[in-house]
């Protein structure tokens, strides 16, 4: 189920109808095939459910049902904004504030109002703004872009590598999307700058953020050397595909809690085709060098200095193990001392 059709069938509090299935991109012969081999059921003419879905009413839930009334049965003219368009894009919300509606309209006095909504007046509205289900709300850039003006750095740097790693935005629409704000956009241009990493979660968005605000190294692309069983992971019930940042000058693997993965349209047989190439295997997957393994958890990233000292601990091990120092070019250099004779 892709993520605007889990957000329909949230909103209607597990079900979801023929219409939403249309409008999410599903079309009659898959919905049909869905129905037959079980991957949904029917409750009743028109209406279906996920098969054994277990729906929990958390704050998300309750945002997104809210915002459905809103938006159907409320004032017209009002357009589903920042967080709240994200959420409509099955975005993922890690951090972002949700006690409040964000609604963007052309009328009416700006700011947070009792019955909780935050009503943002633009005159005229901008651009990027579209209809889906009969829900008027800003794109996925204007959403991203939003949040990157008004929200912390790291849930809208999480918020934009999601966006970017589902093919829902890409570098320029965002940074055209930010040069569109009436305000906001420096705040907006630095947190777009964070993004575009090849991050998959929001735990390794946070890490990568984490790093790069500290002046550590970056990370490889190319996947580590192969584990070795005497040098297992810290958490053997964790699955290291895709939770793993590699550091060969530093002969260092980091390995994190994959929190909250991003959702990409990716078809099974291309993900079978990629996992197949042999650029995979890197130029180091036959090292015999020792490495250094270090473990970040979820609860870690709520405290960066901790995972500073952790990772640079790490970076130091290996430096002993291995007896290779890296040169630092930016390093300060002595001043030549001149000697002087006397005679």
């Amino acid at each position: 189920m892709n993520p605007q059709l889990s957000v329909m069938t949230t909103i209607r509090g597990g079900v979801f109808t023929r219409a939403d299935a249309r409008a999410c991109g599903y079309p009659d012969p898959d919905i049909d095939s869905l129905l037959d081999t079980g991957g949904w059921r029917r409750i009743r003419r028109g209406t279906y459910a996920p098969h054994q879905t277990l729906t929990l009413v958390d704050e998300e839930m309750l945002h997104l049902r809210r915002l459905y009334d809103v938006l159907r049965y409320g004032e017209p003219g009002l357009i589903a904004s920042h967080q709240s368009a994200a959420a409509l894009h099955g975005l993922p919300l890690w951090g972002l504030d949700l006690s409040h509606l964000h609604l963007t309209t052309r009328t009416g006095r700006a700011g947070r109002r009792s019955g909780g909504v935050h009503r943002h007046v633009r005159d005229p509205v901008g651009p990027g703004v579209q209809l889906w289900n009969k829900l008027h709300l800003v794109t996925p850039s204007r959403a991203v872009a939003e949040v990157a003006a008004t929200c912390a750095l790291a849930p809208a740097v999480a918020l934009a590598d999601a966006a970017l790693y589902a093919g829902l935005v890409t570098p320029s629409s965002l940074k055209r999307a930010a040069n569109q704000l009436p305000r906001g956009t420096d705040r907006a241009h630095r947190v777009l700058a964070h993004a575009g990493t090849p991050s998959a979660s929001v735990a390794e968005s946070r890490l990568r953020l984490i790093l790069t605000e500290a002046g550590l190294p970056s990370p490889s692309a190319s996947p580590p050397p192969v584990l070795t069983p005497d040098e297992p992971s810290p958490d053997p019930s964790v699955d290291l595909e895709g939770c793993i940042l590699w550091f060969p000058d530093e002969r260092t693997v980091i390995e994190f809690d994959p929190r909250i993965p991003f959702w990409r349209s990716d078809s099974d047989d291309d993900l079978e085709e990629h996992s197949d190439d042999d650029s995979l295997d890197g130029p180091d997957a036959t090292s015999p060098d020792p490495l250094e393994y270090c473990w970040i958890s979820w609860a870690d990233l709520d405290h960066p200095s901790h995972v500073i000292h952790q990772v640079q601990t790490a970076f130091t091990r290996a430096i002993r193990r291995t007896g290779v120092r890296v040169f630092d070019p930016n390093r300060p250099r002595r001043k030549p001392t001149t000697h002087l004779l006397r005679f």
